[in-house]
């Protein structure tokens, strides 16, 4: 398929999990994919993996933690790539501890990579993405933005900030042609919630489909939302929880 050809995408935290998996399916759809992440030897076997089938990627090694270093990498995709037609907020951390057992270098970690990194990614390129008159800006959220969950305040609380911006955003640029749009994930299995599965196994097991979804299937929610399929969708928290949101 080749919906994206001639698209470039810039995907944050793309070389492990979810955001491996959704830079594989936009660079399957014809998209030239810049991935960022910490871990360099991640990202370049990530980046293989996609031009192994055929596809365009470069990995750039970015520790996301303040305005500079966001301009940095809306600088580097940019030199890679011409320009960024679609950015995936991805990157993200989520230490599950109780509000009392939190520190204040826990909250600013956390605020810093899931709220300050997206919300000056955004200001850095989705008024390009206007003067061009496309564009199409995918947030990753969490189910537990949306309901409380005892140890997940902090982490929860700063995928509900992206929840209300990506609202916010879909109002300011949208009709500028840019289109900005959440995807809810529910537990699901990479190599970041390894370490917690049997919680994971719990939080699935209220859900109807029953179990924990793969990073391949919220992907494949991530590029619907990119392609013009979902041309008429706007500010919208697409749930791929296996059904939480029922129940």
């Amino acid at each position: 398929m080749s919906e994206l050809q001639g698209k470039s995408a810039l995907v944050t935290g793309g070389n492990s999990g979810i955001g491996r998996a959704s830079a594989i399916a936009l660079a399957g759809l014809g998209a030239h994919v810049v991935i960022s992440g910490r871990d360099e030897a991640r990202g370049d076997e990530a980046v293989q993996k996609i031009r192994a089938n055929g596809g365009k990627a470069d990995f750039v090694r970015s520790d996301l933690r303040d305005l500079a270093s966001v301009r940095a990498l809306a600088a580097q995709a940019r030199a890679l790539a011409g320009h960024v037609d679609i950015l995936i907020n991805n990157a993200g951390i989520y230490p599950f501890v109780s509000t009392d057992e939190t520190s204040e270098q826990d909250f600013d970690s956390v605020y810093t990579l899931n709220v300050k990194v997206p919300y000056f990614l955004v200001a850095e390129l989705a008024p390009e993405m206007a003067e061009r008159g496309h564009g199409a800006i995918i947030n990753l959220t969490t189910m537990v933005s949306e309901f409380g969950v005892a140890g997940y305040a902090l982490y929860g609380s700063s995928k509900a900030a992206v929840v209300l911006l990506t609202k916010a955003w879909a109002a300011e640029y949208g009709p500028k042609g840019v289109r900005v749009n959440a995807v809810s994930p529910g537990p699901t299995r990479t190599e970041g919630t390894s370490g917690f599965a049997e919680d994971i196994e719990a939080l699935a097991g209220a859900a109807p489909a029953g179990r924990p979804g793969s990073a391949e299937e919220i992907a494949e929610a991530v590029a619907f939302l990119a392609t013009d399929r979902a041309a008429f969708v706007h500010g919208a928290l697409l749930p791929v929880d296996g059904g939480r949101i029922a129940v």
